[in-house]
């Protein structure tokens, strides 16, 4: 259960309310005086380029929110480094660089897509992170056809619609140093895997992984799960009405866009009057979208190492940070 602030409940209960809570919050201008004076390295044209669908983000957010978390993240690859030499020392063994994986987990429309690939620029322009990766866990979801098989097409997007075990395999590898390791592609166009294709990911100094359900904990009897590989855990919240609204807004904007497109599996939507398309979009996200966002994905926010509490302009109002 959540509150009206996308807050983490237990047992029906508020546990903030009794001021439990395993993070510290701060509000975006304590946060922004928090970094160091740092020359931003963002054109207006390399935003735009970054920006989603229906995302607000501009270079004073940007300067204010996501550089300061590039700085803190930068420090943390940085100490992750040292104490994996001294780790190895200690047990006597040769260091090996292990990229540092951050996990980015939040709603369907929330803008986790557009924090991944920030971030993934903001940090390739910091010291000793030249070469950052950002793989989506869409390329994982099982193919169309294989989900009709299952009898959960219209599942898409839970946990059981992608093939965790490959998810993890993925990760491992990465995690433990293999040269080059390839993901599949997904197109939104398509709304299908891409047959053949290929992300390769090679010996990053940071991987980012970004999903709905990245954060997730294990379940099953699975003795080990995607997020015990993430050296950092970031969460996108949002008031779910919000959220809701976002999705609606987007989807409109799709139907004037990317549906226009004959090709796109989504086609009808263009074709159909207004009034009936957007029914159908509160359709989807009453009966899929908002389902897996209560049962699966608002859980996961308290395994986060930081929250990003977004308001209803799509700007972050304040950044939770797990206390240390």
């Amino acid at each position: 259960m959540s509150d009206e602030q996308g807050r983490v409940t237990a047992g029906g209960e508020d546990p903030t309310a009794a001021g439990i809570t395993p993070f510290v919050e701060i509000s975006r201008a304590d946060w922004s005086a928090l970094a160091e004076s740092t020359e931003l390295h963002l054109t207006e044209a390399e935003l735009t380029k970054i920006r989603g669908l229906g995302d607000e983000l501009d270079l004073a957010e940007v300067e204010q929110v996501y550089l300061p978390l590039s700085q803190l993240l930068n420090l943390y690859v940085t100490n992750s480094a040292t104490m994996h030499r001294a780790s190895s020392a200690f047990l006597g063994e040769r260091a090996k660089r292990t990229p540092f994986i951050i996990g980015i987990a939040g709603s369907v429309a929330v803008g986790k897509s557009t924090v991944s690939r920030l971030l993934r620029e903001l940090l390739s322009r910091w010291p000793g992170t030249p070469k950052v990766e950002l793989i989506t866990t869409d390329g994982f979801l099982y193919p169309n056809a294989e989900l009709e098989r299952r009898g959960i097409m219209a599942r898409k997007g839970f946990p059981e619609s992608y093939d965790r075990l490959a998810l993890l395999k993925f990760v491992a590898d990465i995690k433990s140093g293999v040269e080059r390791v390839a993901a599949p592609v997904y197109s939104h166009l398509s709304y299908d895997i891409v047959p053949g294709a290929e992300a390769v990911v090679s010996a990053p100094d940071v991987l980012i992984v970004e999903g709905l359900n990245v954060l997730q904990s294990p379940s099953g009897g699975q003795a080990v799960t995607l997020s015990d590989y993430f050296d950092f855990k970031i969460y996108v919240d949002a008031d779910t009405d919000n959220i809701s609204d976002w999705f609606i807004n987007r989807f409109r904007k799709l139907r004037e866009s990317a549906f226009t497109n004959p090709v796109s599996y989504f086609h009808r939507y263009a074709e159909m009057p207004l009034e009936q398309a957007e029914a159908r979009a509160h359709e989807i996200w009453n009966t899929i979208n908002l389902p897996n966002l209560e049962a699966n994905i608002l859980p996961t926010q308290s395994r986060a190492n930081l929250v990003l509490r977004k308001g209803k302009s799509h700007k972050v109002d304040s950044v939770l940070l797990r206390k240390i």
